[in-house]
């Protein structure tokens, strides 16, 4: 019986067995990983072979990317540092553009191109209204933690807030501890304790040194508030003891020709104070902790964080850090309101369960739905509220009720499910807002933008 001659994998395998040793081994690895790549076609030249069979047309289209994510996550295959140099396939595809802007795509959007390259011909009106519309119709390029190179810019613009020195927030943080320091620590720990995304990114101590510098701005304007209104009121005093020789008649000052504001204003004395920030502002009220937490999140710096949550709490919603936060309790009152015009089966049954939006909604219309995860598609929720009017927040959590319907009307104890909002979805909830206001009459509308002042 003839018997064949041993193969030369054979005979390899046979010297490697007379004679093992680290370095055979190593040697049949080597072996073993080679045959095994080579069995496998090569990751480039299938790209290569796909687009040369596109034809021309396919040539000249980019490769299309599903996320920045996924473009980061499967970047390389594998590791070539067990494939030899002669093995590794060349790169042959073409190479791809700069990315410039936010790097999230090869072109910039024209949100951020807008951004970039400022207003044509100096039309600022025109192009703010363009930019209300884009941030409406196409959202904030931004990756998969919200986070985005421009949207920062973006809420300066929409906010109208200039550019503020660095040296301005670093004084107000060397002044130490501000009379609402003790208030801020018990708060700030608290801050979004539940998010990793918030966590990884926010530290305690950036979140106290902000809070501590704007109850420092806040309380500053107090102060020169009271001197001015002291003041005046001295001069007045003073005036009318050189003005008016005494009368029994005149001990009280003539009414005509005075408006009832500027009554209002000459009995208080607080015609010098600044529009926003009165007597009754409280340097910190709980609730601020959460309500800044996005404005350090989406900054590229504290300084930038700063001039964003100072301006905006004392401009455009000073009602909510104003005595006992009247200017929330107006906003859930609106909320009711609203839901009765705009759901009113819903509305009806919920108030048969005693259950009031003061009841559930107080977080949401202090914090402008910061305080309901996920942090990204809050982000994005802002961008239409500071776009269109931080108002119109009382009419998203109205929308976030309407898609929770069908589960209160179902459920006998609505209650528990109002106690914690199901996770935001921005894209909805904006659709679903567009749709409300044209339900909500004028007069209504008109609550809706002065509740927060």
């Amino acid at each position: 019986m003839s018997s064949q001659p041993p193969t030369e994998a054979q005979l390899n395998l046979a010297a490697l067995a007379e004679s093992p040793s680290p370095r055979t081994m190593r040697g049949l690895r080597k072996i073993q990983s080679h045959q095994h790549l080579s069995s496998r076609p090569p990751l480039f030249s299938q790209v290569s072979f796909d687009r040369a069979s596109a034809g021309p047309e396919g040539l000249s289209k980019p490769a299309k990317l599903d996320s920045p994510v996924r473009l980061r996550t499967h970047r390389r295959a594998r590791s070539n540092s067990d494939a030899s140099s002669r093995d590794s396939p060349k790169l042959t595809a073409r190479r791809p553009g700069r990315k410039t802007g936010s790097g999230f795509g090869l072109k910039r959007s024209l949100l951020e191109a807008l951004l970039r390259d400022g207003p044509q011909q100096g039309n600022v009106q025109e192009a703010l209204q363009e930019l209300r519309y884009l941030v409406l119709s196409t959202r904030v390029e931004a990756d998969g933690d919200g986070m985005s190179t421009y949207r920062v810019y973006l809420w300066l613009i929409l906010l109208d807030i200039p550019p503020l020195p660095t040296d301005h927030y670093l004084s107000l943080i060397h002044r130490g501890r501000s009379p609402a320091y003790a208030k801020i620590r018990n708060d700030t720990f608290r801050t979004l304790a539940t998010d990793p995304l918030f966590k990884r990114r926010v530290t305690e101590a950036s979140l106290i040194r902000l809070l501590n510098a704007v109850a420092w701005k806040i309380h500053d304007a107090k102060n020169k508030n009271k001197a001015k209104s002291r003041s005046s009121s001295r001069r007045r005093e003073m005036e009318l003891l050189i003005n008016t020789p005494p009368s029994i008649a005149e001990e009280e000052p003539s009414t005509d020709g005075m408006t009832p504001d500027s009554m209002a204003s000459s009995n208080s004395g607080t015609s010098a104070i600044k529009p926003g920030i009165t007597n009754e502002t409280a340097v910190y009220v709980q609730g601020m902790n959460v309500l800044c937490a996005p404005f350090l999140y989406a900054a590229r710096s504290e300084v930038e964080a700063f001039a964003l949550f100072h301006s905006f709490v004392t401009r455009e919603c000073p009602g909510y850090i104003r005595g006992a936060m009247d200017g929330v309790h107006r906003g859930l009152n609106l909320v009711d309101r609203c839901l009765e015009i705009v759901e009113p089966k819903l509305a009806a049954y919920l108030f048969s369960k005693g259950l009031q939006a003061k009841l559930y909604a107080f977080p949401s219309v202090l914090t402008l739905c910061a305080c309901t995860p996920p942090l990204p598609e809050v982000l994005h929720l802002w961008d239409f509220l500071f776009a269109y009017g931080p108002h119109l927040n009382i009419l998203c959590i109205v929308a976030q009720l309407i898609l929770m319907r069908d589960t209160l009307l179902k459920s006998s104890n609505p209650n528990k499910i109002l106690r914690s909002f199901p996770p935001l979805d921005a894209k909805e909830i904006i659709a679903l807002t567009v749709l409300i206001v044209r339900k909500i009459p004028e007069p209504l509308y008109a609550e809706l933008i002065d509740h927060a002042k």
